[in-house]
């Protein structure tokens, strides 16, 4: 299994999570094969006024999160996808070959921590919707996630991101008329088109990329990015990112 984390936040039944998936099995998902979804609800001692991980207790969460992982490789039962971090609780994911060894593994995991409590179980999960519905990001989650990744590489070149710079955006349509509209919308908001790009071979849609004077500061981006999805969206095609060079003060 390829393992790829990603670590990002979101709403989930209305309190703030902080949720941590291996983004990486998307390319391995069964197709066939019936699985289970195994999960552990600890409930953290000494959460944050968020509901999340303190300072105080962080050491001792990831110390339980290596002890549970090292029992399921013992064990060999299944496959860690992900955490949910909320409301006071920690959640650990796991999609299991079977599960008739998993309240065994889970006891043995846990029997280190009798301080903690926790709770456990399994289901059928045959398509996998725990990890496509609440672990994995959406679009919009996803594109938050890079517009961060960006952020935080300016950020470490010396970049106050608070300078507006030329940002350049790219998007992609099916067809040029849909393009075209895409374009009309976009002008009228002072986005200035750079390239348009044509279908090939490798590439069956056409593209655009387009570029405006703004703060890649990481609120400024997000809902910046946010407006460009979703007018994408309106012409029927898709936004794809964007890009700027570093401006030191």
């Amino acid at each position: 299994m390829q393992e790829y984390w990603e670590l990002y936040m979101k709403q989930i039944d209305g309190n703030i999570a902080s949720v941590l998936v291996n983004a990486g099995i998307t390319v391995e998902l069964p197709s066939e094969d019936k699985f289970t979804m195994g999960f552990i609800k600890v409930t953290m001692k000494a959460p944050n006024d968020k509901g999340l991980v303190s300072e105080e207790e962080e050491a001792q969460l990831s110390f339980i999160e290596d002890k549970i992982e090292m029992e399921s490789l013992r064990y060999r039962i299944g496959s860690y996808v992900g955490k949910i971090v909320s409301d006071g609780l920690m959640t650990f994911i796991y999609y299991l070959k079977h599960d008739f060894d998993w309240p065994d593994m889970v006891q043995a995991a846990m029997k280190e921590f009798p301080d903690y409590s926790y709770e456990y179980g399994s289901k059928m999960d045959s398509e996998w919707e725990i990890y496509h519905k609440l672990l994995f990001p959406t679009p919009i989650e996803w594109q938050i996630i890079q517009n961060h990744k960006v952020c935080d590489n300016l950020k470490a070149n010396g970049d106050s991101l608070h300078l507006p710079r030329a940002i350049e955006h790219k998007a992609y349509f099916e067809t040029v008329e849909k393009r075209d509209a895409f374009v009309e919308r976009i002008g009228s908001e002072s986005f200035k088109v750079k390239d348009l790009m044509e279908a090939n071979e490798n590439t069956p849609m056409v593209g655009i990329s387009f570029y405006r004077q703004d703060k890649p500061f990481y609120y400024d981006i997000d809902t910046l990015t946010l407006h460009l999805i979703d007018l994408a969206y309106q012409c029927e095609g898709q936004y794809d990112g964007w890009e700027t060079s570093v401006v030191k003060i």
